[in-house]
């Protein structure tokens, strides 16, 4: 029974990946407050928005690509994988006319879908990660959000360049991260 249940939370990960994260980070903090969030309250909106309808439009027009998009102060990030070159190019199009979409990254790999056990090990390194965030104490770990894509781990978040080099030094030291990649906004 014990197995079943270890089976079914990792098998969440993937589809909480952001929620895991901040409960991690929420959770083991300690100190740091929510109301540190440095985006506004609209455009968080804005940004669960803009995945929803990204999401939506591409599970209409491509259902045999399998994207992830994660958009943070409106810029999207497109990882995943798409059947063909057109319908990387496609869905690019699609995510960049959501509304409010100030830029987009296009990450898609054209490759047949990830099995499940794949996918759910990015929602583990993203955890991994995510609390070597909270246990270096050098920043605040609420700042920075952390998605992971078949061993590449993204950064956002609105930082100083301190706070990015430390974010990157942690994600870039822990085990199973083949490649960082910063999509960080700078601030003083």
């Amino acid at each position: 029974m014990r197995q079943l249940v270890t089976i079914l939370a990792l098998a969440s990960l993937p589809f909480l990946h952001g929620c895991v994260a901040a409960l991690v980070g929420g959770a083991a903090a300690g100190g740091y407050m929510i109301g540190e969030e440095r985006r506004q309250a609209q455009v968080m909106a804005d940004d669960e928005g803009i995945e929803l309808r990204i999401r939506n439009q591409v599970s209409e027009s491509h259902p045999n690509a399998h994207v992830s998009p994660v958009s943070y102060n409106r810029m999207v990030l497109l990882n995943g994988t798409a059947p063909t070159e057109a319908a990387k190019t496609d869905i690019e199009k699609i995510a960049r006319s959501s509304g409010n979409v100030r830029g987009v990254y296009n990450e898609m790999r054209v490759a047949p879908n990830r099995n499940f056990p794949s996918l759910a090990s990015d929602g583990v390194l993203t955890t991994k990660v995510k609390t070597r965030m909270v246990d270096a104490r050098r920043f605040n770990p609420l700042h920075v959000k952390v998605v992971s894509d078949d061993g590449t781990v993204y950064l956002f978040g609105i930082v100083t360049r301190k706070e990015a080099d430390a974010a990157t030094e942690v994600a870039r030291t822990t085990s199973g991260v083949k490649r960082v990649v910063r999509m960080f906004e700078y601030r003083d």
